[in-house]
C-alpha cells in the first residue's frame, strides 16, 4: 500500500507530464497504439529532437516505456490503465467545464 507521501509524488509526476500540451498529445496518441519516434514526430508535426526531449520526460515520469523492435525502439504507455485514466480525466474536466455552477464565474474568472 502506498503512503500519502508516495501517492502525492506519483500524482505530482503525472501532473508534470500533463503540464505540457505536447506531452498530452503524445500520451493521447500512445493511448491509441504504440508508436515509433519518427512516426510520432510526423503525426504531431514536431521535430524529432523536440519529441525526444518530451519522451525522455515521460519516461522519467514512468508513464511510457520503450520496447526494442529489431534496430528500432517503439514507445507505449507503461500501463494500459493510464489510457483509461486519461479518458476518465478528460471526461471529468470536460464535464466540469460544461457545468460551471459558480454564479460569479464570468465576473471573477473562476471555475
Amino acid at each position: 500500500m502506498l503512503t500519502l507521501a508516495a501517492d502525492i509524488e506519483v500524482l505530482a509526476r503525472f501532473g508534470r507530464a500533463l503540464a505540457d500540451p505536447i506531452r498530452c498529445r503524445i500520451l493521447l496518441t500512445l493511448r491509441e497504439a504504440p508508436a515509433y519516434p519518427a512516426d510520432l514526430a510526423d503525426t504531431l508535426g514536431i521535430s524529432r529532437t523536440r519529441l525526444s526531449n518530451h519522451l525522455a520526460c515521460l519516461r522519467d515520469c514512468g508513464l511510457v516505456v520503450t520496447v526494442p523492435d529489431g534496430r528500432r525502439t517503439r514507445y507505449e504507455l507503461a500501463d494500459q490503465r493510464l489510457g483509461h485514466a486519461l479518458d476518465d480525466l478528460r471526461a471529468a474536466v470536460v464535464a466540469v467545464e460544461a457545468d460551471k455552477t459558480c454564479p460569479d464565474a464570468a465576473e471573477k474568472g473562476c471555475c
